[in-house]
């Protein structure tokens, strides 16, 4: 059995092997709900034969959003859409999801990527960001406001209420958004986070907001709901977010009882220099990996079966996550269990795709079924 097709636990949760969907935008919601797009999108891939399917970043209030077409799980009617949608793709499909909860601080009231990209003005539709500190992303930019000791409650408590509502619609797994140059990625560089108070200055201050998000959300969880986290391993720019503070950083979570921590990078700076290569992330997941007890996932370039199996068997990260490259082959674990010589769950609608010369690639119940 190839180690990329091999079982794993976070935290309870067993996933069939060591596959994941990671979070993409899709900027299709309407006030924060789920669309009819979400019910194809994610529909498709919880067919795909991965082990768990994260769902794309999901505002947990409304000025948290990138876009004002964000995914969103701040109201009673943002629960119901999503609902609808992950009730249709549990009747075909036994994967388990995830969802990513996120706030944009900065980086929200965005035009969406297709439309340019850039921050909306107030009278053109868009909304005032907030941040740790009065710093705007671009130069250009509105400068955000600074959030005060009530705003953080605020939005603390945002996180929670958001993954109850997960919990309730029947979410088996949350993963916080501390990455890409979000909210709680934020309050930990040193570029973005320039505060005096409890909140700034040492590494120990610019964890404390998000420590204390992972902690609300994990105490309002039944404890064999995974609560994870998604990092940026570094910012890319000298005097910023490092892999050093990430492992202090995953270090205080393990502590806290997190079930996994997902390594991307970069995000926060448009100064970032980033060398882009197949795997280039992978050394940050390695390099947290030799440092903490918990599962880590690599994300970043991987692209074919035999790269993601030797990730997984050289012992670099636990799991790997694909976002890209699943948009682009949607049974891209198929593809690779077809190539390492492993199984992978089909519909039965599907058995009969099976190519004539791998005959177990979807067990042994889809043998022999030709007519």
């Amino acid at each position: 059995m190839p180690e990329l097709f091999s079982p794993c636990t976070l935290n309870g949760l067993t996933l069939k092997n060591r596959i994941v969907i990671a979070p993409m935008c899709q900027y299709s919601a309407d006030n924060g709900n789920a669309t009819e797009w979400h019910t194809i999108h994610l529909g498709h891939l919880a067919l795909s034969g991965a082990a768990l399917l994260i769902t794309e970043a999901t505002a947990v209030e409304a000025a948290g959003r990138i876009s004002p077409d964000d995914l969103g799980l701040w109201s009673d009617a943002n629960e119901l859409a999503l609902k609808k949608v992950l009730d249709i793709v549990r009747t075909y499909s036994s994967m388990p999801i995830a969802i990513q909860l996120a706030h944009a601080g900065r980086k929200a009231s965005c035009a969406k990527p297709w439309k340019g990209g850039r921050q909306i003005p107030v009278a053109a539709g868009g909304w005032q960001t907030v941040a740790p500190s009065a710093l705007p992303y671009l130069a250009d930019d509105v400068a955000p406001l600074r959030l005060d000791a009530d705003d953080l409650l605020r939005i603390e408590q945002a996180f929670v209420r958001a993954a109850q509502r997960a919990h309730r619609i029947g979410i088996q797994a949350i993963e916080i958004h501390a990455a890409h140059g979000y909210l709680l990625h934020q309050f930990l560089s040193p570029l973005s986070n320039d505060r005096t108070d409890s909140y700034g200055g040492s590494l120990e201050n610019r964890m404390r907001f998000p420590l204390a998000v992972f902690d609300a959300v994990r105490a309002a969880l039944p404890d064999v709901i995974p609560v994870g986290v998604r990092i940026s391993a570094t910012d890319w720019v000298t005097g910023g977010w490092d892999s050093d503070q990430s492992i202090v950083f995953t270090e205080a979570l393990h502590e806290r009882g997190c079930a996994y921590i997902h390594v991307s990078s970069g995000g926060l700076s448009p100064e970032q220099k980033i060398p882009v290569a197949p795997g280039y992330q992978v050394p940050f997941a390695e390099k947290i990996r030799a440092r903490t007890a918990m599962p880590v996932i690599a994300v970043g370039l991987i692209t074919e079966p035999e790269q993601a199996e030797a990730i997984i068997a050289g012992n670099q990260a636990d799991l790997v996550s694909l976002a890209r490259g699943m948009l682009y082959d949607p049974r891209w674990p198929w593809h690779a269990a077809a190539k390492l010589g492993a199984q992978v769950d089909a519909p039965p609608q599907y058995w009969r795709s099976q190519p004539h010369d791998l005959k177990d690639l979807f067990g042994t119940a889809a043998t022999g079924n030709s007519k």
